[in-house]
């Protein structure tokens, strides 16, 4: 009899499931990610978000160089190549420590951007009376907190993988690199 399944051992039940849910936990947080920067970056092609994002990139000072150098359409469409490639690097960082540590730092740099936003933008509703109420630029801005989050801890991931793959002894590095850990 295995020892998660011994009553005997519920300490060892209870680490078992809550590995699972830590893992269950981690591709949730991770598709968390990889769907929005999928779908957002595909948008990033169409004319609604070129125009969407005008009042976003034009307002920040920081990001309104953009314009400048790829023009509206253009700087829309590198923004979407960018957090398409970051949406696969991400779902690859399982198997894969160089695209969990580029994926990570790219969603990472991406949201950290766009959290910048709310520096330079209206956030907060005045009709409401202002702070805490966010309007809908804030309310749009302030998910990526939590992505931004996630974004870091696959980047990290990548960072620890690497770290340990590099103190192995040579022999062992090709096992480590391929089962990701």
């Amino acid at each position: 009899m295995s020892s998660t399944n011994n009553p005997n051992f519920p300490e060892t039940c209870s680490v078992s499931r809550s590995q699972r849910l830590l893992a269950l936990a981690r591709q949730i947080a991770v598709l968390g990610v990889v769907m929005p920067m999928l779908m957002i970056g595909l948008l990033k092609f169409t004319s609604i978000e070129v125009q969407a994002l005008k009042p976003l990139i034009s307002q920040t000072p920081w990001l309104s160089w953009l314009y400048a150098v790829f023009g509206v359409a253009g700087t829309s469409y590198v923004l979407g190549v960018v957090e398409i490639l970051a949406a696969v690097l991400v779902l690859a960082s399982r198997w894969s420590t160089k695209a969990a540590i580029a994926g990570g730092g790219l969603c990472a740099l991406t949201f950290a951007t766009t959290l910048s936003i709310m520096l330079a933008v209206p956030i907060w509703e005045v009709a409401s009376g202002g702070f805490p109420w966010l309007n809908r630029a804030g309310s749009f801005l302030i998910k990526d907190l939590a992505l931004l989050g996630v974004s870091l801890m696959v980047l990290a991931e990548g960072l620890l993988r690497r770290q340990r793959r590099a103190r192995l002894p040579a022999s062992n590095r090709a096992t480590v690199s391929s089962t990701g850990h």
